[in-house]
């Protein structure tokens, strides 16, 4: 029999071989479509998932607010999941996920939980443009690439910010500091499947004076990669000239971070570039394995102070 601690570390595998393991659930009836559809979450970002308890009203919040719960001393904010996506729960709000992103914790009512499946990054494709209001970002095939049964894999980002706006604008040009000169032709080359992320990005950069090329996957990012390093070859240069450093997400449609990044520091040609992750993933866990991969820098969604600091270490090394 498997132990608890084998599958832990067979699941914090994943993370080095392009796989994920994604939570299954369900919000009710699609209020455009009346279907009730599969929705899901990676499991790193789940911490733990209850039968649905007292929650407590605050006045004033969000129209998608539930309120808050006491678990175990930690008040958390529950947000209302099926109100955000415009689904209608038959059953009712039955389970709670206690979830960690981006340094906050916070609780989604679902309807149902349905299962854990494990899936190739490959059988995750990107739902920018298909998808309204921007709360998906990808779908997932559940059972291999010419599968029919898919499941929408929401912007938690996204959702966070609609629903708990910050109280100020997080991209401050006083707490990011001076602008950074890099060697001139040369870019930042980022890739984001967050929306609501790369807009928060570009602006960051943008504030640094930093030029850059943003991908909305991993599989992008690479293919711009090899195409830049082509080009540079043609005219006589080298990958150099024109990459100053490569700014990634861990979760992304086709192929993941990890990936991206281990490609990178695997081959000749790219192998010096500065790779910096920037996720939502948090914990020593996921920053172990940023180090087994190679990446020069490991920061936490989103501080925009934080941000500008490692990719200015990174760049100054």
């Amino acid at each position: 029999m498997q132990t608890i601690q084998q599958e832990i570390d067979e699941r914090t595998n994943l993370t080095s071989s392009n796989k994920l393991e994604l939570l299954l659930f369900r919000l009710g009836e699609d209020a455009n479509l009346d279907r009730n559809e599969l929705f899901g979450i990676n499991v790193f970002k789940i911490r733990e998932i209850i039968p649905m308890p007292i929650i407590t009203a605050v006045a004033g919040s969000h129209a998608h607010m539930m309120g808050v719960v006491d678990l175990r001393g930690q008040i958390i904010p529950v947000i209302d999941l099926p109100a955000v996506t415009g689904c209608t729960p038959k059953t009712g709000l039955n389970i709670l996920l206690i979830t960690e992103y981006a340094r906050s914790t916070q609780a989604f009512a679902v309807e149902s939980v349905e299962d854990i499946v494990r899936l190739d990054w490959k059988q995750v494709l990107s739902a920018e443009g298909n998808a309204a209001g921007g709360m998906v970002t990808s779908l997932a095939r559940l059972d291999g690439e010419n599968s029919n049964s898919l499941a929408q894999v929401l912007d938690v980002e996204t959702i966070l910010r609609k629903v708990m706006p910050p109280a100020e604008d997080e991209i401050d040009s006083a707490s990011i500091g001076a602008t950074v000169n890099i060697k001139p032709g040369t870019v930042i080359l980022a890739a984001d499947d967050s929306l609501i992320a790369r807009t928060m990005i570009e602006q960051g950069l943008q504030a640094m004076g930093l030029p850059f090329i943003m991908c909305k996957t991993g599989k992008e990012a690479w293919d711009q990669l090899q195409a830049i390093s082509n080009k540079a070859e043609a005219e006589g240069k080298t990958v150099h000239d024109k990459i100053a450093l490569v700014l990634t997400d861990l979760e992304m449609p086709e192929m993941d971070g990890f990936t991206l990044t281990r490609n990178i520091k695997q081959d000749p040609r790219f192998s010096s570039i500065p790779v910096v992750i920037h996720s939502s993933l948090t914990g020593s866990t996921n920053e172990a394995h940023v180090k087994k991969v190679g990446a020069d820098a490991y920061v936490a969604k989103f501080v925009a102070e934080d941000l500008a600091n490692a990719l200015r270490k990174a760049l100054h090394k």
